[in-house]
């Protein structure tokens, strides 16, 4: 089964392992028939299509759970959402086919609202918005298993618009390759010449997947 639920702002700061234990806790509240893993130390068989950073909320986050035996998604949804924190409620569930590609490997964008505490820096951003788009390449330091490494992270923004204190992007975001919130944040304070990075919100408000003509949808829709 897989459901789409959310992560609060009252909970940006709860890391992805304390969203994963709520969860299980959850899933064994909630009386429905999920699957184990097998051995000495069986856990339930949870996933998730991407992990949320510690300080990000999330609109439609996406998880999904083996059950033994066949549910129905408004039932899923009904035991889940009584067992669920409030601040972590199920908006919708959908049967998987068995034979569908795991979902973090469906994962190809992410689609972010930044918003900016400081006014003025907004506005310094805005202003040069187009200019930095503009550019060749961006680079930015990624954390890699080796540690930082430069990247360009231009081909890896898809869209980048400004309403007022809100930066709105949709940027790659897969197991290899991943333009994340703060990469793009210091590369618009060093393009802009600011002393420090604005502080800002981080909401991710969808995961996005490819079509079969290529296009970003949501994931959920796949």
């Amino acid at each position: 089964m897989m459901a789409v639920f959310e992560k609060s702002e009252r909970l940006r700061h709860i890391g992805h392992l304390d969203i994963q234990r709520a969860v299980q806790r959850a899933l064994r509240r909630s009386g429905l028939p999920v699957s184990y893993s097998k051995g000495f130390n069986p856990h339930i068989l949870l996933t998730f299509a991407s992990a949320l950073s510690t300080g990000a909320a999330g609109r439609n986050e996406i998880m999904e759970v083996q059950l033994e035996r066949e549910v129905s998604p408004e039932a899923f949804l009904s035991a889940m959402n009584a067992a669920m924190p409030p601040d972590m409620q199920l908006s919708c569930a959908k049967v998987l086919d068995d034979r569908r590609m795991a979902l973090m490997a469906q994962v190809s964008a992410a689609d972010y609202t930044l918003t900016l505490d400081d006014m003025s820096a907004a506005k310094i951003i805005e202003n040069q918005l187009n200019d930095f788009l503009a550019q060749e390449s961006i680079m930015a330091m990624r954390k890699t298993k080796s540690g930082m490494k430069e990247t360009d992270i231009r081909p890896l923004i898809h869209t980048l618009t400004m309403d007022g204190n809100k930066i709105h992007a949709v940027m790659t975001l897969t197991e290899r390759l991943a333009c994340k919130p703060n990469m793009l944040m210091d590369a618009l304070a060093a393009f802009t010449g600011m002393e420090a990075v604005p502080r800002v919100l981080t909401v991710r408000n969808r995961l996005l997947g490819c079509d079969e003509a290529g296009a970003l949808v949501p994931l959920e829709t796949l």
